[in-house]
C-alpha cells in the first residue's frame, strides 16, 4: 500500500462571473475525481471550494504513487497453445491478445498436476503521483466549461480560461506539483482578500489551506452564505420581525461576488415608496443585487441590504456610494410608471396588433380576442353569474396590454402585475385589476392560483389558448423542446380546473379552437381537439401517479376518455379507496366486468327482450337498471364513493348470471339478447371507468 498525502489544486484568477461559478466548481470536483480514477491513484474524500478569485479542489489521503502490478494468468495447456512445430495456435494468440501480450511473450510452466501450461505475465511498475497529478491538473484546468461565457487568452499563450489566471497552487503534501498553464507556473502560495489580506500567503500543506484563506480574509462559498444568512437574521431581529427578501438566484449570485462579506444597510428616498413596490424591488435585486427590507406588516420600507466585499472600516463610504447609485435606478422605474399611467391600458392594447405572439398564430392582440371567448365560457360554466362573467371578459380583454408598457419592457418579470396597477389607476373594477395581476399564475409547480373566479377564467384562457394553438399548428411540446411552456401551462390549467368543478375542459378546448378557426387558421379541428384531450389525459395520469394512484386504476379511468380534471382525479381516488376498503369484492367485480366486456358486442346495443330472459338474467337486468340509476344520481351529486358502492352491489347478480347462464347459446336470438344484457351491464360502469383494467388474474 502506497503512502498517502493530501492533494490541493487552486486556480487563482481575476474575478470570475458569479452566475456560472457553482457549475464550474461542480465540474472541477467531477473532473478531478475521474482523473484520479483514470490515473489509478487511490484517494479519500474530494471537496471543492470557490470564491470570485479562485476555484480549488482538495483531496484527502491521495496515494503518493500507483500500485505496482504483477499479474500471472494461466492459459491453455502448451499442447493446445502450440503445434508440433512449436508454432502458436489460434488459442495461444487469442489468449495472448486478451491479456495484452503476444504469443511469443507467453511463458511455459509445469503445474502441480504434471501438465505444462502457458502463462501471461503482466508487470506494471509503480508511477509517482507527482508526475500523474501534474498532467491531471493541466488537463483539468483546460477542461472546465463556461457556457455562455467567452474564454479569454492573455499574454502570448493560446490556452484559455474564463478570466486570466494569475496563480496556481498545487500541492501533494508539502511538495509542489509542477503545473504550467498559459505561462503560469504552480507554487505553494495563495492570495488573500484584495484589500484585507493582499499579497501572497504560503500554504505549507493542503490541510491548512482553508485556515490560511480565512487568516487572509477569504471564506469559502458555504461559510460566506452562512455569514450572510446570520447577518440578515440579526438585522430582521433588530427591526422587530422585519423581512429581508433574499430570492435564491440573487442570493447565490451575491455569495459569489465577495470573499469576506459585510452587511451594510442603506436607504432610498421616501418618494419612491409611491411607486409599485414590485418594480422598485426588481430594480434593486436585478440591477444592484440589493436585498429589500419589508416591515413586519409586509410593506416595503426604504431600507435595503448591501453585501459589501470592502474593508468594514469604510462601511459609511460604501453605504453612501450605493445610496447614490440606486437613486437613478429607482428614478428610471418611477419615470416609466408615471409615463405609463398617462397612456392607459386601452391605448396599450391597440399596440398589441404590432406584437407577434407566434408567427403562425398571429399577434398578441388576436390572442387577447380569443382569450375573451374562453374566459367567458369558464365563468359561465362555473356558475359565476352575469356580472362576474362580464368582468372575466374585461380582464381577458386587457390582460396583455401592459406587455408594451415602458415598465414591463424594462422589468419583464412584472408583466401582469403592472397591468393590474394600471387597471386600478384607470378605474377598472377591483376584480379586473386583480385578475390581470394574477393571470400568469400558477407560474410553476406549487405556485399560488389566481384568487378569484375572474382571475382563474383569465388565466385558464391565456394558457389554454397557447396549448390549443401549438397543437393546431402541429408544434406540440417534445421531450427536448417546449418554447411556449405548453407542459407547464397544461399543469396550471389542471390545477385551476380542480378548484372549479362543473367546468368542462372538452368544451373549453372546443371554444379555444373555434377562436383559431374564426381567425382563419387552417387545421382539422376535431383531430386537433382529440390530440389536445389526449395530451391533458397524459398530464392527468402523471399527476394521479404522483399522488399515489396505482397504474391500473389510472388506466381504468383513462380508458373512458374523460379529461375533466375533477372527474378524472376524483374517479381515480374513489376507485383507489374502493379497492382498499373492499378488496375482495372489488377484485371479483373487476374480474366479472372484464369477462363481460370481453363477451359484449357494442354493435348489438343495450335493448333487451325480457321475454327471452331466465331468472338469473332477469335478476341481473333489474340490478343493472337500479345500479345505473344510482350511479348517475351519485355522479351528478359528486358522490363517487356512493356510485362505486352501487356498482359493487352488482357483484352477486353477475356472479350468478355467469354460473347459471350459457351466454353463447346456439340460438342466435337468445345469444344476442344475452350479449345485449352484458352490454347493458358494461354500460352501467361507463361513468366511472374500465373496471376490467383493474382485474386481478386468480391462479
Amino acid at each position: 500500500m502506497a503512502d498517502t498525502r493530501d492533494f490541493l489544486l487552486e486556480i487563482g484568477c481575476e474575478e470570475m462571473p458569479s452566475a456560472p461559478l457553482m457549475k464550474a466548481q461542480d465540474q472541477l470536483g467531477k473532473l478531478v475525481h475521474k482523473g484520479l480514477a483514470d490515473a489509478g491513484l487511490a484517494h479519500g474524500k474530494v471537496r471543492t471550494l470557490s470564491t470570485p478569485r479562485r476555484l480549488a479542489v482538495m483531496v484527502d489521503a491521495c496515494a503518493t504513487a500507483t500500485e505496482e502490478i504483477h499479474e500471472v494468468v494461466r492459459g491453455p495447456k502448451s499442447a493446445i497453445a502450440f503445434d508440433a512445430e512449436g508454432n502458436p495456435t489460434r488459442a495461444a494468440e487469442g489468449f495472448a491478445r486478451k491479456n495484452g501480450t503476444t504469443a511469443a511473450g507467453l511463458v511455459r510452466r509445469v503445474e502441480a498436476d504434471g501438465n505444462e501450461y502457458v502463462f501471461a505475465e503482466k508487470y506494471i511498475a509503480s508511477v509517482s503521483a507527482i508526475e500523474l497529478l501534474s498532467s491531471l491538473c493541466e488537463k483539468t484546468i483546460g477542461a472546465i466549461q463556461w457556457p455562455n461565457y467567452r474564454s479569454q487568452r492573455w499574454g502570448s499563450e493560446h490556452q484559455t480560461f474564463v478570466r486570466p489566471i494569475r496563480w496556481i497552487c498545487a500541492l501533494l503534501g508539502a511538495d509542489v506539483i509542477p503545473v504550467r498553464y498559459a505561462d503560469v507556473v504552480s507554487g505553494n502560495t495563495t492570495r488573500g482578500h484584495r484589500v484585507l489580506g493582499a499579497g501572497e500567503h504560503v500554504v505549507a500543506e493542503p490541510a491548512v489551506y482553508e485556515q490560511v484563506l480565512e487568516d487572509a480574509f477569504v471564506l469559502g462559498e458555504t461559510r460566506r452564505a452562512e455569514v450572510i444568512r446570520e447577518g440578515i437574521a440579526k438585522l430582521e431581529q433588530e427591526r422587530g420581525g422585519a423581512h429581508v427578501d433574499t430570492p435564491r438566484g440573487t442570493f447565490d449570485e451575491v455569495v459569489n461576488l465577495c470573499e469576506w462579506p459585510t452587511l451594510v444597510v442603506g436607504e432610498f428616498d421616501e418618494e419612491f415608496l409611491s411607486v409599485p413596490h414590485e418594480i422598485i424591488v426588481e430594480a434593486m435585486l436585478k440591477h444592484q443585487r440589493y436585498f429589500p427590507v419589508y416591515a413586519p406588516d409586509g410593506k416595503l420600507t426604504r431600507e435595503f441590504v448591501i453585501v459589501s466585499n470592502a474593508d468594514p472600516r469604510v462601511n459609511d463610504i460604501v453605504r453612501a456610494g450605493n445610496e447614490k447609485v440606486v437613486r437613478p435606478r429607482l428614478d428610471d422605474a418611477k419615470f416609466f410608471y408615471d409615463e405609463d399611467l398617462k397612456v392607459g391600458l386601452s391605448a396599450f392594447r391597440e399596440r398589441l396588433a404590432h406584437v407577434v405572439f407566434q408567427k403562425k398564430l398571429g399577434t398578441v392582440l388576436q390572442k387577447s380576442e380569443r382569450m375573451e371567448a374562453i374566459a367567458e365560457s369558464v365563468a359561465r360554466q362555473s356558475g359565476a353569474g352575469d356580472a362576474a362573467t362580464e368582468l372575466a371578459v374585461r380582464a381577458a380583454h386587457l390582460a396583455k396590454a401592459d406587455l408594451v408598457s415602458q415598465a414591463v419592457v424594462e422589468f419583464t418579470s412584472q408583466q401582469g402585475i403592472m397591468g393590474g396597477y394600471y387597471a386600478a389607476a384607470q378605474g377598472e373594477d377591483e376584480a379586473v385589476a386583480t385578475a390581470i395581476s394574477e393571470h400568469y399564475r400558477p407560474r410553476f409547480a406549487g405556485d399560488e392560483l389566481p384568487s378569484t373566479i375572474v382571475g382563474k377564467a383569465t388565466a385558464i384562457a391565456d394558457k389554454l389558448d397557447t396549448i390549443c394553438g401549438m397543437f393546431a399548428i402541429d408544434e406540440p411540446p417534445t421531450g427536448s423542446a417546449d418554447p411556449f411552456a405548453v407542459r407547464r401551462s397544461a399543469i396550471g390549467v389542471i390545477a385551476m380546473l380542480r378548484t372549479v368543478p362543473g367546468v368542462s375542459l372538452r368544451e373549453l378546448i372546443d371554444v379555444a379552437l373555434k377562436g383559431y378557426v374564426a381567425q382563419g387558421l387552417e387545421f382539422k379541428k376535431d383531430e386537433v381537439a382529440s390530440k389536445v384531450e389526449a395530451y391533458f389525459l397524459g398530464r392527468l395520469s402523471a399527476i394521479a401517479r404522483d399522488e399515489g394512484a396505482e397504474p391500473d386504476t389510472i388506466k381504468a379511468v383513462a380508458d373512458t376518455g374523460v379529461c375533466d380534471p375533477v372527474a378524472f382525479l376524483g374517479r381515480v381516488q374513489a376507485l383507489g379507496r374502493a379497492r382498499k376498503t373492499q378488496r375482495e369484492v372489488f377484485d371479483d367485480l373487476a374480474t366479472a366486468y372484464a369477462r363481460a366486456s370481453h363477451l359484449a358486442d357494442a354493435t348489438l346495443g343495450i335493448d333487451v327482450d325480457e321475454s327471452l330472459l331466465g331468472e338469473a338474467e332477469l335478476s341481473l337486468l333489474s340490478a343493472v337498471d337500479a345500479g345505473s340509476a344510482a350511479v348517475q344520481e351519485s355522479i351528478k351529486a359528486g358522490e363517487l364513493d356512493e356510485a362505486i358502492a352501487a356498482l359493487a352491489r352488482l357483484r352477486e347478480p353477475i356472479d350468478r348470471f355467469f354460473e347459471d347462464v350459457l351466454v353463447m347459446d346456439k340460438d342466435e336470438m337468445v345469444r344476442n339478447n344475452r350479449l345485449r344484457l352484458l352490454n347493458r351491464f358494461e354500460n352501467a360502469f361507463s361513468g366511472i371507468g374500465n373496471i376490467g383494467a383493474m382485474a386481478k388474474i386468480k391462479k
